[in-house]
């Protein structure tokens, strides 16, 4: 999963040069923000007409709880027209005066990011960008310099918020280049599809890895991932379980959806039976809408910065109650994290299976009413 940097100190220092009068928002309209979230500051300085673009599913249902005009994907960002079209309909220009930006911390899906914001950026618009200084500030704004040419800077709430001239034309090439840093591209030698940014994006993770070595091959039945990623845990127990019959993705990061959705295909496809899918961009801890005979979960750990159990103990909530009576929940997880009371007042059995690496899986069955 990928939520953009956590650190809302970035979303303050984004409008710094707004109020300290370097730069004037219009009256109406004309602000994209990419990798938009919810906070203060945006209440403070949204105006009507912005549109909000934002990937992970919580932070879009935050920005939506406000009734907030939020898009999660603005399409191919190398089909133009096609993007045009999507914000027409809308009601947007094809492109605005302003587009703010929020980086992520993978330098690659921040430099796609910059390039989609000199593509949306209007003839005479200024594309906007806000780092903490902790999470690379200087190499997002050399990146921006590389892009666009020189920049503005100011440096506030341990941030450095930085901006392009009006009107300035990107480097044609390095455009491009960075365009395509978005697309999904092969790994684990062309196995599967990833895209840069999405967790363990460039390789399958540790944790993952040792889940599938110990997953049981009798699984049967309707089958869920719960923060499914790039579909690695659910494309692996199809592998290994000739009973699964159907098989539902659950993931938050938008982002990560077409690579599940193209790994899941391939991974029926190589089994050779009729198999029931579905692939949805959902918030986990907010429940899901099936029936389960299994579950398998590689769940978020991280709230900010840290290491955090409530992610992992809504995971394990939401499985509880999506699986049939006697229904079995496999889970990784980092061994130092305390879920084992969650675990237990959700199942009637819960046993250690492994732990190793620094991880451990454990399963759990019986999941109490």
């Amino acid at each position: 999963m990928s939520a953009g940097t956590a650190s809302d100190a970035a979303l303050d220092a984004l409008f710094v040069p707004f109020d300290a009068g370097e730069l004037t928002f219009p009256a109406q309209g004309g602000v994209l923000v990419l990798r938009a979230r919810e906070g203060i500051a945006l209440r403070e300085h949204i105006r009507p007409g912005w549109l909000l673009q934002q990937s992970f599913a919580p932070a879009t249902n935050a920005l939506a709880r406000h009734h907030y005009a939020t898009i999660d994907d603005l399409g191919d960002a190398e089909d133009g027209g096609a993007v045009g079209a999507r914000l027409r309909a809308m009601g947007h220009p094809e492109t605005f005066e302003f587009v703010l930006v929020l980086p992520t911390r993978q330098r690659e899906e921040t430099r796609a990011l910059f390039a989609r914001a000199m593509a949306l950026v209007s003839p005479t618009g200024v594309v906007v960008a806000s780092v903490p200084n902790a999470e690379g500030a200087k190499t997002a704004e050399a990146d921006l310099v590389a892009l666009a040419g020189g920049v503005a800077q100011l440096s506030k709430h341990k941030c450095r918020v930085f901006w392009t001239r009006p009107g300035v034309a990107p480097d044609a090439a390095l455009w491009r280049a960075w365009l395509a840093f978005d697309a999904p591209l092969p790994i684990d030698e062309g196995r599967y599809t990833s895209r840069r940014g999405l967790f363990a994006w460039d390789r399958i993770d540790t944790a993952s890895k040792l889940l599938i070595g110990v997953l049981p091959d009798d699984l049967h039945g309707h089958v869920a991932d719960l923060g499914a990623g790039f579909g690695y845990l659910a494309c692996e127990a199809l592998a290994r379980n000739p009973g699964i019959t159907g098989v539902d993705l659950f993931e938050a990061e938008g982002r990560a959806i077409e690579p599940a959705r193209l790994n899941l295909a391939a991974a029926v496809a190589r089994t050779g039976r009729d198999i029931a899918t579905r692939v949805e961009w959902h918030d986990v801890t907010l429940g899901v809408d099936g029936r389960y005979d299994a579950i398998v979960s590689n769940p978020p750990f991280h709230q900010g910065r840290a290491d955090d159990p409530t992610l992992g103990r809504a995971f394990i909530t939401t499985a509880a109650r999506a699986l049939v009576p006697r229904g079995r929940f496999w889970m990784v997880a980092n061994r130092h994290l305390a879920y084992e009371a969650t675990l237990a007042a959700c199942f009637g059995q819960v046993r250690t299976v492994v732990e190793r690496d620094g991880f451990k899986v454990i399963e759990a069955k019986d999941p109490r009413p």
